[in-house]
């Protein structure tokens, strides 16, 4: 039995058009899609804190008992928050401690320290400006000294 051309060709167009109509609604979706890009990170501009300072101390002796010791370097590392830290060294024994401002006062501090050998150290000074001061110095054992700060 021969099929007829006319009959072969209907059937080849038939399936050709029936394969287009059912591929043309298809289209391609690409799996794993990248996210969206995140904005990128803003950079911000930090103020530093505030940097702290170290001033040299001297103590002049201002009694008989502290001339045996002559004039004694130290230093007040101010932290820029009404506190600092203190040493000097006075006789060979090393002192160490902290400097605070008197509570409702720009100008007026104490100063504290302890040595490596038992001795305390107390002082009372004036900031005559941000970086110049003055007070008085005394050990336990008796020495007064006269303090500059700064210079």
């Amino acid at each position: 039995m021969t099929i007829p051309r006319s009959v072969t060709f209907v059937r080849l167009t038939l399936a050709a058009t029936l394969t287009a109509a059912a591929l043309s609604g298809c289209y391609v979706v690409p799996l794993g899609q990248p996210a969206p890009a995140a904005p990128p990170w803003q950079a911000y501009a930090v103020a530093p804190g505030p940097v702290a300072q170290t001033f040299a101390a001297r103590l002049y002796p201002s009694n008989a008992e502290a001339s045996r010791y002559g004039v004694v370097a130290g230093t007040v590392t101010n932290d820029m928050n009404g506190r600092g830290h203190f040493n000097a060294q006075i006789g060979g024994e090393q002192f160490q401690g902290e400097a605070t401002r008197v509570a409702g006062s720009r100008v007026n501090g104490v100063a504290n320290a302890t040595g490596s050998r038992g001795g305390n150290l107390s002082c009372q000074y004036s900031m005559n400006s941000a970086t110049l001061g003055s007070g008085q110095c005394v050990l336990n054992s008796g020495p007064a000294f006269t303090m500059h700060i700064g210079g």
